[in-house]
């Protein structure tokens, strides 16, 4: 099994308790058009009651929330304010010519707003990096504050050159939604400032409060109080407050995320996927009954008259087989459309052009209809447990397939090639908790010093393993990957996640790494029950 291309990048996280998130970044890399399967195993234990009749398909759906949305073009804080691709610098040239329609300024202006917090995420992301760096030698600690400078310096360059624009276009005769649009575009971009730049203080905590850290530090709190009094000056609510409880701030935050997003995020035109050759096959079952009963009638009105008893039972009877058999027909034509049929179709639609450029069908299967794949059982050997309770005891598997095709020819291009699909999939485990045992117990525990009996905590969790299989289709050209990642979980949700990755040359996994969710609280237990 040769490694996935760069035509498909995997990451998997915890959203929170109860949600568990693979973020899949599809790259076309110059076919006119690429394939992408992704399949996920989910091996549930038999105590949870999952089955096809306890968590039909409806339901499997119904906890599955999909997001697909062009991947943030990728510009660093010097690119936004000189590259010829910069949204800025698009709308600069504009203001000079004034001739844009006012729906592609408020699009460029979203646009711009997109990849700042891509860059400003970024620059996060490398400081929290950098901070663990600086305790291995010089060279981390040189890096970590160039980068800091950086962006203190770049980033009040960039508001100010937009809020120039923004001003300028004070002239301009825009309609009143045009200018709240730009209006919200400009609150969202500070509340980014200050997100990321909060986060980025928070992670150089650990770092001395002498040498150059104090001032950089300094520099980026003063950009953050900057940007709270630019806002408070415009009458924005969207203020910190320390003795509140912020309900509106993180309103108007996670507005003016979606709204400014829009931009990137296809829209879906959903049919289903095998409706129509499901009508074919339920006619054929009907047309097949009704020969047979028309066959009946026809032999029965031959060999006795039409008015006898014997005419009638046959006729009867006849009648009762055509049911019988356009029933059987319909549940024997519905499995072999579930194995061969996706269950629903969804085009994906740019939402400047309006163009479909690709599709993307889903579909679930249980139980006895799953045929695990030997590569796909073999990554779960990770100890003797596993070992042996493949084909020894039961457990509920769960099959989700999702194939994407993609359309190279109506992608957007940047300068820096094609632009590709972020596919973020969010799965919701709240049914899988529902038959699971109390979190905690109270375990008996003897002291070996006066042999006083006492009670110490077990918790009781449950393990899920989910493994993805991956195939890319391109050029002719087939690639596959695999992965494990177990879910361990209790009745209040998600513990922790474990990745498994599976080394080139070894047959066994090992776990890599074990992530907690963002924000988790120690679980307190309702009420201690005796227990073992």
């Amino acid at each position: 099994m040769s490694q996935a291309p760069e035509a498909l990048h995997s990451r998997f996280d915890v959203h929170d308790r109860k949600q568990f998130e693979i973020k899949l970044e599809y790259q076309p890399t110059g076919a006119d058009e690429t394939r992408y399967l992704v399949e996920a195993y989910l091996f549930l234990p038999s105590s949870l009651n999952i089955d096809a009749e306890t968590y039909p398909r409806a339901d499997f759906y119904a906890d599955i929330h999909n997001y697909v949305r062009f991947k943030t073009p990728v510009m660093g804080l010097a690119e936004l304010l000189s590259s010829e691709g910069s949204p800025l610098v698009k709308l600069e040239a504009w203001q000079r010519i004034g001739v844009a329609p006012e729906s592609d300024v408020v699009y460029q202006a979203k646009l711009f707003s997109c990849v700042l917090r891509g860059a400003l995420r970024r620059f996060a992301t490398t400081v929290e990096t950098r901070c663990d760096a600086t305790k291995t030698g010089e060279a981390g600690r040189v890096d970590l504050e160039t980068v800091v400078r950086q962006a203190g310096e770049s980033v009040p360059v960039v508001l100010e050159r937009f809020r120039a624009w923004l001003r300028a276009t004070g002239e301009a005769k825009l309609q009143e939604k045009t200018r709240a649009s730009l209006r919200l575009v400009d609150e969202y971009v500070s509340l980014l400032v200050e997100q990321f730049f909060r986060r980025a203080v928070a992670d150089m905590d650990a770092l001395p409060r002498t040498g150059p850290w104090l001032p950089l530090r300094k520099g980026l709190m003063e950009a953050v109080l900057r940007e709270e009094s630019y806002r408070k000056e415009h009458r924005l609510r969207s203020v910190l407050s320390p003795t509140g409880d912020n309900e509106e701030y993180m309103q108007r935050l996670g507005f003016l995320k979606k709204f400014c997003m829009n931009v990137l995020f296809l829209s879906s035109r959903r049919r289903s996927g095998r409706q129509g050759w499901e009508e074919v096959l339920f006619a054929i079952a009907a047309g097949v009954a009704m020969a047979f009963a028309t066959s009946v009638a026809l032999w029965a009105q031959v060999r006795f008259t039409q008015v006898s008893l014997n005419f009638f039972l046959i006729a009867v009877v006849g009648y009762m087989m055509k049911d019988r058999i356009k029933e059987g027909l319909r549940r024997m034509f519905s499995r072999v459309a579930a194995t061969h049929l996706y269950d629903r179709t969804t085009d994906l639609v740019d939402p400047v052009t309006a163009r479909a450029i690709g599709t993307c069908e889903e579909r679930v299967d249980y139980g006895a209809a799953v045929k695990v794949p030997q590569a796909v059982s073999s990554l779960r050997l990770q100890d003797d447990f596993l070992t042996v309770s493949q084909g020894e005891l039961s457990e509920a598997v769960i099959r989700y397939q999702k194939r994407i095709v993609l359309d190279a020819r109506l992608l957007p291009r940047s300068e820096r090639g094609l632009t590709g699909v972020t596919d973020i999939l969010r799965l919701n485990v709240g049914r899988f908790l529902r038959d699971m045992d109390e979190p905690e117990f109270a375990l008996e525990y003897v002291d070996l010093g006066d042999f006083s009996v006492g009670h110490i905590r077990g918790a009781k969790r449950y393990p899920v393993d989910l493994v993805f299989r991956f195939t890319v289709m391109e050029d002719g050209v087939r690639h596959e990957s695999a992965q494990l990642v177990r879910l361990v979980l209790d009745r209040n949700g998600i513990q922790r996640m474990q990745n498994f990755i599976r080394a080139p040359e070894a047959p066994v996994a090992a776990p890599a790494e074990v992530s907690e969710p963002a924000g988790s609280l120690p679980i307190r237990p309702a009420a201690l029950r005796q227990g073992a």
